[in-house]
């Protein structure tokens, strides 16, 4: 079984028609899988962060759209800003929000203090310079605005029983495979200080969780299933006997009648300052305003 993977396009150690079997279409099919997973769990946890009560709501790395539809219904009022490096990905959710924008998270073609709260979904763990996308992100956020940075990580990803540990050397070479493309599967124990450090307030840590108790097993296949090892097969990071190692042991865990997961998740949340401006560094020279 594979540890949960990712679910948005910004570039950097992601692409979308190489992150699971089936090339883009089974990229399609797993981000709406993913989203219907866990999204109920994650919207709790943007609501106690102040969600509902946001006029304009930006979502970057919105990729076709799985989560930018549940956004739309649960914000019936909110303006939504979907914004996606990937155009054919972005085509995906037209109609699923206010305004599409194609552009990069780092050079945010957006005004200052224009959005109340900036949703990054599984997306920081790809960009190699993290720090580059928070700082757009505070330009464009209103004093007193909210960021949330849902993420993964490898280190706590979850539990499952039965385990296979004969599996653990093909989850390291997959999270080794993102490291050498710029990504770090272990993005959530920096994000407060990269937070901090971009100039944002009050960081605070909300994590979540999804059990088969409350989805069928199969509903996890996405995260748990060997889909997702077949093009590190294609790009030789690892052997088609791995490959089938992973397909018998999920295909066990299925058939198990007590088997159990549960797949952790999390959102890092801070709070733009009261009173904040442009921050002028080289990072912010000759972005769009």
């Amino acid at each position: 079984m594979t540890a949960p993977s990712t679910g948005t396009a910004i570039g950097g150690s992601y692409d979308p028609a190489r992150t699971t079997g089936g090339g883009l279409a089974g990229e399609l099919a797993r981000l709406e899988a993913q989203a219907e997973l866990s999204f109920a769990e994650e919207l709790h946890v943007l609501r106690g962060l102040g969600i509902d009560t946001a006029a304009t709501v930006l979502e970057l790395g919105a990729g076709p759209g799985a989560v930018t539809r549940r956004l739309r219904s649960a914000l019936p009022r909110a303006e939504l800003i979907a914004v996606d490096i990937d155009p054919e990905l972005l085509a995906h959710a037209e109609g699923a929000a206010d305004r599409l924008i194609v552009a990069d998270a780092a050079e945010l073609p957006l005004p200052d203090h224009s959005v109340d709260f900036v949703l990054l979904r599984y997306v920081l763990q790809h960009v190699a310079r993290p720090e580059q996308v928070l700082t757009q992100v505070l330009r464009v956020l209103r004093p007193g605005g909210v960021v949330a940075v849902t993420d993964v990580d490898d280190g706590c990803w979850g539990t499952a029983h039965p385990s296979y540990p004969e599996l653990a050397g093909v989850h390291a070479r997959m999270a080794a495979a993102q490291a050498a493309a710029g990504g770090d599967r272990s993005i959530v124990r920096r994000l407060p200080a990269l937070l901090a450090s971009a100039g944002f307030e009050k960081p605070v840590l909300r994590p979540f969780a999804t059990t088969n108790a409350d989805h069928p097993t199969e509903a996890f296949a996405p995260h748990l299933g060997p889909q997702r090892l077949e093009p590190l097969v294609a790009s030789g990071v690892l052997g088609l006997r791995q490959l089938a190692l992973a397909a018998d042991r999920w295909k066990r865990f299925r058939a198990d009648p007590g088997a159990w997961v549960m797949l952790l998740g999390f959102t890092v949340a801070a709070t733009a300052p009261a009173g904040h401006g442009p921050r002028k560094s080289h990072l912010t020279e000759g972005v769009p305003r």
